[in-house]
């Protein structure tokens, strides 16, 4: 499997170590906008392709499958390209920003009969596999997930501390995690509400956000997200189910009283990102629709269309 990444960043370089330990699994290509860093990226991860421009990857015949770590603006244009270009496509987390846009693709996608798998990370956490388990098994049932996103966001900085190129946004990004997850975990969501606090002068964008959810079984999800918080950073989940309360913490998992749990026999690996590319190179081999596909994650993009557009008329902003 010959692979082309797009977007030399902070996560871009997290799918690349992922994509090392994986056999048969060859990376072609690097692009990025800066030509030294796609160079320089493409040197580290023994890639003979590296480029500022998506086209010449897309161009190449020894690529067959493309991931996409680019600014969230160029997600949708950028799958239905990789998809035209007769390339699989695993697109990072969000789909798009803007539900229009996340149905398009997924209209491509039945054109072309292409691959297409989005970067729902949470779903391949072998924490949240653990408890996905459980449920499937029926020896649990989540009464309610309480969850907390935060980071310290108020300068345009990616994971490294780098500047960034464009802006990060709480709801379509951030929040698609755990909308979608509390759908894997409970059933499809049939009410949604959501409050944002003010936009930052500067980025334009709210900084802190409150969300809550409810599925078809009844199960409600109350997310709370920051871009203000300085102390901690990352996301917390904590379910509350019928059997026990569990806390994950990315791939780590701890029950009520916070004892960890041991979770390093649920799959292959313990680093979510590298399951989520076994899982896309899997189901390209096997000629099968993956977990994460289009059909699995739209409903979640639905919900925040439905939010957004709450959002505006609450406020006036889009």
């Amino acid at each position: 499997m010959r692979i082309a990444l797009a977007g030399a960043g902070a996560f871009g370089e997290k799918h690349l170590d992922g994509l090392k330990l994986i056999d048969g699994v060859e990376i072609v290509s690097i692009i990025s906008r800066q030509a030294e860093q796609a160079a320089a990226v493409a040197e580290k991860y023994g890639a003979r392709h590296s480029s500022t421009d998506l086209a010449d990857a897309l161009a190449r015949d020894d690529v067959d499958a493309v991931i996409l770590c680019t600014p969230t603006q160029m997600h949708a244009e950028q799958a239905m390209a990789c998809m035209d270009a007769g390339k699989h496509v695993q697109v990072e987390i969000p789909l798009s920003d803007s539900w229009a846009d996340a149905q398009a693709v997924v209209a491509k996608a039945a054109e072309t009969g292409m691959t297409c798998m989005v970067g729902h990370t949470r779903r391949f956490n072998p924490s949240h596999q653990w408890v996905h388990n459980r449920i499937v098994a029926g020896d649990f049932a989540v009464q309610q997930m309480d969850v907390q996103t935060y980071f310290f966001r108020r300068q345009n900085m990616n994971a490294k501390g780098q500047p960034r190129s464009w802006t990060d946004h709480l709801l379509w990004h951030h929040a698609a995690h755990t909308i979608d997850l509390f759908a894997y975990q409970t059933g499809p969501i049939v009410a949604a509400h959501a409050m944002q606090g003010p936009k930052h002068p500067d980025l334009g964008i709210a900084m802190d956000m409150s969300i809550q959810l409810k599925a078809s079984t009844g199960a409600i999800c109350t997310l709370s997200l920051s871009f203000n918080n300085d102390g901690p950073l990352g996301t917390y989940f904590r379910y509350i189910g019928d059997t026990g309360t569990y806390l994950a913490r990315y791939d780590d998992l701890y029950d009520g009283r916070d004892v960890q749990i041991d979770v390093s026999k649920v799959d292959v690996s313990m680093n979510g990102i590298e399951l989520q590319d076994r899982e896309f190179i899997a189901a390209i081999r096997e000629g099968r629709a993956p977990n994460s596909s289009l059909a699995g994650v739209i409903d979640c993009y639905r919900v925040i269309g439905d939010l957004a557009a709450q959002l505006a008329a609450q406020d006036g902003w889009s």
